[in-house]
């Protein structure tokens, strides 16, 4: 029997994690003989950091989603990528309410490791209907093991699955030669604070204070609230360029270009980063932060380096060893393909996002 899936969430543009995935995942299952599927596109069309945060002009463009309720009525399945904050789950009730009235099954797709953190600070009568929505929904799915507690005080757990992220298969090119013959660092993702790009810029800043050879780019949407700051540190720098957004060949140019990929993240809304998947699949070692479900993908020692959030120090001196150990760069790479090949392809999410929604 044919199920009809509609997919409500943000999809490019802007590009995030969640968008991209979304992306992937919706044309997955319109290539699949046992779905049809449509979709509501929730992506607001200005990049900003304050995701989550309530403003009248958000609340306008939500509010106009909520007449394309109707796509509802003809589906069998809704698959959503809420928001983790009260505000980005109260954006979808009118989905979930009608949903659950016409008896739908609700899928939830939790890209993050925030959303138990604001159901427990919540209080009184905005807990409540927090708790009310999503325990609506029929099935979860989380990122990694360690983050299925922020589905745990909403669903049985035996409706709680697993589905890791992804790289596109045109990333991944086998016997892809690794240039080791000094740092190769690449920075891919939104230009945010709490993705780290201040302190990673502070430790190229010390790498060229100790004569370290290294060449660095950096990609991604700035922030408009940091644009200054950015472009002031940057501008103290010899051997790192800011390249704006990059997609497609261009963002596989970039990551097969560098031998070393940094996201020093403290994102609250953090989950599994696709784009450190992304470098897996492009031979990088990978130096990012012990914080929420990355830790469940990245091994320390073995996919490259897991540094405490908020330290340009640590940072430097992950860059300092491998550029004293450019041999291990190698290593590193070799063993990141077949760890990303075994374990992130496009072809594995697939086929398991198609399991959990026919399920």
């Amino acid at each position: 029997m044919t199920k009809k899936v509609l997919f409500i969430g943000p999809f490019p543009n802007p590009i995030s994690g969640v968008s991209l995935a979304n992306e992937v995942a919706y044309n997955l299952l319109s290539q699949s003989k046992n779905n049809k599927v449509s979709k509501i596109d929730t992506s607001y069309p200005v990049f900003q950091e304050d995701i989550g945060t309530f403003s009248f002009k958000k609340f306008l463009f939500f509010l106009g989603l909520n007449f394309k309720f109707y796509k509802i009525l003809n589906n069998d399945v809704i698959y959503f990528t809420p928001g983790q904050t009260f505000f980005g789950i109260l954006k979808y009730a009118v989905y979930i309410l009608i949903g659950s009235l016409f008896k739908k099954e609700l899928i939830i797709h939790v890209h993050g490791n925030h959303l138990r953190t604001e159901y427990l600070n919540l209080e009184g009568f905005k807990k409540r209907i927090f708790h009310y929505l999503i325990s609506k929904c029929n099935k979860g799915i989380v990122l990694s093991e360690s983050l299925k507690t922020n589905l745990i005080p909403f669903l049985p757990q035996e409706k709680i699955f697993i589905l890791h992220n992804f790289a596109e298969d045109y990333l991944f090119q086998e016997g892809l030669n690794v240039d080791n013959s000094l740092l190769k660092i690449t920075y891919l993702s939104n230009l945010m604070e709490e993705k780290g790009i201040l302190f990673l810029l502070d430790s190229l800043y010390i790498l060229e204070k100790q004569n370290i050879p290294y060449e660095a780019k950096i990609a991604g949407n700035i922030d408009e609230s940091l644009k200054k700051k950015i472009h002031n540190k940057l501008s103290k720098l010899n051997n790192t360029n800011y390249i704006g957004v990059v997609e497609g060949d261009a963002k596989k140019e970039l990551l097969q270009w560098s031998n070393t990929f940094i996201l020093p993240t403290f994102y609250k809304m953090e989950g599994q980063p696709i784009s450190i998947i992304e470098a897996l699949a492009t031979n990088n070692v990978i130096i990012t932060t012990k914080h929420a479900g990355i830790p469940d993908i990245i091994k320390n020692g073995f996919n490259g380096f897991l540094v405490e959030p908020k330290n340009a120090i640590a940072i430097f001196e992950k860059l300092e060893y491998l550029s004293n150990n450019l041999n291990e760069i190698e290593i590193f790479a070799q063993r990141n393909r077949k760890y990303f090949n075994t374990n992130f392809t496009i072809d594995k999410f697939g086929r398991e996002l198609k399991n959990i929604i026919n399920a």
